[in-house]
């Protein structure tokens, strides 16, 4: 009976996480069902709901009203700072990329996250217990917190809630009719502008509302935006993009798999979601209620031309590659690891950028392979005891082997599935990296991996690495201009019809996964003997963002754009780092770039030389 007793209380407990994180899950899925945005400051929109709540339960007198009051108007406040947020930037942003869309919420998110640090500090915060819900009710001998059996029946409201809202009102015909086919809802007179401002803010509310009712359960603090937003992804995936009840479906399964994870299966908690989501995707590849028609990329993806490099532009790159060798010349000093951590970077994205730009596959998890290739060269050099350059080699290998591995499963779905699926294959890594402490470190990581004496002072390590870095950077550009670049780019604007022509499309989207798989495992083992480290966090989300944001900022449909936006990227971090409130400084930034260089920076500079190349000739031209 006790047993039992037990087994209830924690199928209780993943219930309550559950309805929690379907209150999330559920705006994220109304935003993107009608708008198609990727939202990413959706955790930001949580965790001002609770701190707002914090603020408003602690001002206001003790009690019911106090409290639930405080909650209410939190998510209110959200909603409008939700709805500020669609018109000021994302309104101006519908007609860019949905990646392009992923970066300016993330710039967002970064604002948010600096303004919350500003006004309620980075202490963590510990708000009043619910009125009347602090004690626990025994079931069956073992004690559940009332306020848990609140937020049980919570969910299931909610959702009843808004299937009511969605097929009982004008307003959700609307909705559902720009869910179904945005452009005929346009088309048929729907106001678009009206109607993605009250989506966005609808589901701005119920994030807010999450955020208020999670502040009896745990601390309120900074980090409350990125844990979330990245499991509401995994359950919005796992349910089907834009299925409110595919969410609460998904939210369950995850939120009792947690419960008793923790309990059967310790060493995967950390990454259990994830494996649920790999699980379901590779079985059903739009999740459990989802649709086709919102797994595929945005036709302005598809369709995007690749802007191959010319000759002037070929010298200019032959220019700064000799440039870059005199640089020693000029300074020994912390110059010459800045340059190294640009080259790096440089390389580590432009293997992004094969992958999105020519392949047209979108990666959330390509810093799984840039940690693998930089683990398998420690590892070599630490337990097999060979050389830097054998080791880098090897650890190249682990990387294409990772790709390879990875790539099997990820080129059977595409749009955000596919980048979810990554996503949840570089987390499985990321935990493997994390837990496996008798090879990897654990945390602690792998020390002492330095370069060979012949490459152990700076200006000869930097020139080698720049040696790795142009041959590499020259044999994707090659790889663009070969007949394998141009089957990719063929799959990725018209895959129907190459499969027609007789393409193996997703043959060839393997073969891309593992080159970009090599290039980037080449950034890691560069990385691994530069700093002569290597810890988990290099296969983290945030090292896989700054991959994305590298070649966004750069961007995506241009060769050099890698190599732009890792410049700007690494020359603006190790600027901005030293400075007070960094993350607005940053956030800013790349919302100036997506708001005024959608095409990115050097799709920007080669658009102003042409209107300028147009200008000139208008002039020269005879009457």
């Amino acid at each position: 009976m006790t047993t039992l007793g037990f087994f209830l209380a924690q199928l209780l407990a993943g219930l309550a996480d559950a309805s929690a994180l379907f209150l999330v899950a559920v705006g994220l899925s109304l935003i993107f069902g009608v708008t198609r945005i990727v939202n990413f400051a959706h955790g930001s929109f949580f965790m001002l709901g609770a701190y707002i709540a914090y603020s408003a339960v602690t001002y206001f007198p003790t009690g019911h009203l106090g409290f639930w009051g405080g909650v209410l108007i939190a998510a209110i406040a959200v909603a409008l700072i939700g709805g500020l947020v669609e018109i000021v930037v994302l309104r101006r942003l519908y007609a860019s990329t949905e990646l392009y869309q992923l970066v300016a919420t993330f710039g967002v998110l970064l604002i948010i996250q600096d303004a919350a640090l500003a006004i309620w500090g980075p202490t963590d915060l510990l708000a009043p217990r619910a009125p009347g819900l602090g004690a626990a009710v025994r079931i069956l001998g073992e004690p559940v917190p009332q306020y848990d059996l609140v937020l049980i029946a919570a969910g299931p409201l909610v959702l009843g809630l808004v299937w009511l809202a969605l097929n009982r009102t004008r307003w959700g015909i609307l909705v559902r009719a720009a869910t179904e086919d945005r452009e005929m809802a346009g088309a048929l007179g729907v106001d678009e502008a009206k109607l993605f401002t009250g989506v966005f803010m609808l589901g701005a509310f119920m994030a807010g509302l999450a955020g208020g009712l999670q502040i009896p359960r745990e601390t309120v603090s900074l980090t409350m935006d990125l844990d979330v937003v990245v499991e509401a992804f995994v359950v919005v995936v796992v349910g089907g993009l834009g299925s409110i009840g595919g969410a609460y479906a998904a939210a369950v399964l995850i939120g009792v798999a947690n419960a008793f994870g923790v309990l059967f299966f310790p060493t995967l908690a950390m990454v259990l979601p994830f494996l649920v989501m790999a699980a379901v995707l590779v079985i059903r590849p739009v999740g459990l209620f989802g649709s086709q028609a919102l797994a595929a990329p945005a036709a302005s993806e598809r369709g995007a031309t690749l802007r191959l490099p010319g000759r002037v532009h070929g010298l200019l790159l032959a220019a700064g590659v000799i440039a870059l060798a005199l640089l020693p010349l000029a300074t020994p000093g912390f110059a010459l690891v800045l340059a190294t951590d640009i080259l790096v970077a440089a390389l580590f994205a432009a293997s992004l950028q094969l992958l999105m730009g020519v392949g047209g596959l979108i990666s959330f998890g390509h810093a799984a392979y840039f940690g693998l290739g930089a683990y398998g060269a420690a590892l070599a050099a630490k337990l097999l005891g060979l050389p830097m350059l054998p080791a880098m080699a090897l650890g190249v290998v682990v990387g294409g082997c990772g790709a390879l591995l990875l790539g099997w499963f990820c080129v059977r779905l595409s749009g955000v599935y596919l980048a979810m699926l990554t996503l949840a294959g570089a987390q499985i890594l990321w935990s493997t990296a994390i837990q496996w402490r008798g090879v990897t470190g654990g945390d602690d990581g792998i020390l002492g991996v330095w370069p060979d004496a012949a490459f152990a002072s700076r200006p000869a390590y930097f020139l080698m690495t720049l040696a790795l870095v142009a041959t590499g950077l020259w044999l994707m550009r090659r790889i663009a201009h070969s007949p394998f670049g141009y089957v990719l780019r063929a799959g990725r604007d018209a895959p129907l019809r190459a499969e027609a022509l007789g393409i193996h499309v997703r043959r060839w989207q393997l073969g891309a996964f593992v080159l970009a798989g090599i290039f980037a495992a080449l950034a890691g083992a560069i990385f691994v003997f530069s700093k002569g480290s290597i810890f988990p966090n290099e296969m983290s989300v945030s090292r896989s963002v700054d991959a994305l944001l590298m070649v966004l900022i750069g961007g995506v449909q241009s060769l050099s754009g890698p190599i732009v936006g890792a410049l700007v990227f690494t020359g603006i971090e190790d600027w901005i780092s030293r400075l007070d409130h960094w993350r607005s400084i940053f956030g800013g930034m790349i919302l100036l770039v997506c708001l005024f260089a959608p095409r990115g920076l050097a799709g920007f500079g080669r658009q102003i030389a042409d209107r300028l190349r147009r200008r000139r000739g208008q002039t020269t031209a005879p009457a």
